[in-house]
């Protein structure tokens, strides 16, 4: 029988998801790298081009990602964000999330034009030589960094959950937090994205984002409220953390989604072990019932997809 939920006016959509029980697995956003750029002051829901970074600028950072595998977003250091024009040097992050090849690196710069001088087909597939070489960067040797989503022009849940906890995250020490643009999926707020790994949280709390960030440090998945690693699309998300869970195995980088056979509504997903072994994990999609607001701006109620693990298989590593 369906949870009977009563919407009023003043319901969120991060509030019911929850009160829903809404499963986050095989919801985070997709990227096999990201690009990140500081950018200070207010942002639209649009932030790319609704902020203090040239639009112009933003809409040619959007083309060049297009298709590559790159996802573009911005930062700001948690707290108040008043008006204050363009900062003078601003922090720049690439991560690839990848399993093999995972790798963090920043560089500080001046002119964010010099974006458009990457090779974003070259980012995409992990090489970062040319991000090094044109920003003068290196591999990041600090602590990981924790992206919390608190575009509130974008969804008032993102304002109202995520800024409280980047804020409470700083406040108690936590290195290498930041406040990013946009993660998708506003009704599992407060939304948290760890890189290098590329591992995506929903539902966060100070305490777990803790909890993660010490086994990122340690090279550890922590799969309780993970969405997915940004690395696959969304059943190989929902697949991989469904092998995780039935072999115990929580190294970062054990796992690779090796192929995904199918189509909406359900796929077969192939998950490889580093150590030959190897699972088919059959993946379906379905519907969260009862309909919900997707968003807090949604004019109408939805049943949001979900990506539901109906079997895992351990099989021959011989299998293509």
């Amino acid at each position: 029988m369906a949870t009977q939920v009563r919407l009023t006016s003043v319901s969120t959509c991060a509030t019911v998801s929850r009160a829903l029980d809404e499963p986050v697995s095989g919801t985070a956003a997709t990227a096999t790298t990201w690009l990140l750029l500081e950018q200070p002051g207010p942002w639209g829901a649009k932030a790319l081009v609704s902020s203090h970074l040239d639009p112009a600028l933003g809409r040619a950072l959007e083309a060049a990602a297009e298709g590559t595998g790159v996802r573009v977003a911005l930062i700001r250091r948690p707290g108040r964000h008043a008006d204050l024009g363009t900062p003078a040097v601003r922090r720049v992050y690439a991560a690839h999330t990848v399993p093999g090849n995972v790798w963090l690196h920043g560089a500080a710069l001046t002119d964010p034009r010099r974006l458009l001088d990457l090779d974003f087909t070259a980012l995409g597939r992990g090489d970062h030589t040319g991000f090094d070489a044109a920003l003068d960067a290196g591999p990041h040797t600090g602590d990981p960094l924790a992206l919390v989503c608190t575009n509130g022009k974008r969804d008032r849940c993102c304002a109202l959950l995520g800024r409280p906890l980047a804020a409470e995250l700083a406040a108690s020490g936590v290195a290498g937090v930041w406040e990013v643009t946009h993660l998708g999926g506003h009704r599992f707020s407060p939304t948290v994205l760890v890189l290098p790994y590329g591992y995506a949280y929903g539902r966060a709390q100070a305490h777990a984002v803790k909890e993660v960030l010490h086994g990122v440090q340690e090279g550890r998945v922590v799969v309780e409220g993970c969405r997915g690693a940004s690395a696959w699309e969304r059943p190989g998300q929902a697949a991989e953390l469904a092998v995780r869970s039935a072999a115990g195995e929580y190294a970062a980088e054990a796992l690779t989604v090796v192929r995904t056979d199918g189509a909406a509504p359900r796929w077969e997903v192939l998950v490889a072990h580093v150590d030959g072994r190897r699972w088919r994990v059959v993946v379906a999609q379905g519907e969260s019932r009862p309909p919900r607001p997707e968003s807090c701006g949604a004019s109408v109620l939805a049943a949001p997809a979900r990506m539901d693990v109906v079997a895992v298989e351990e099989v021959a590593a011989a299998v293509r």
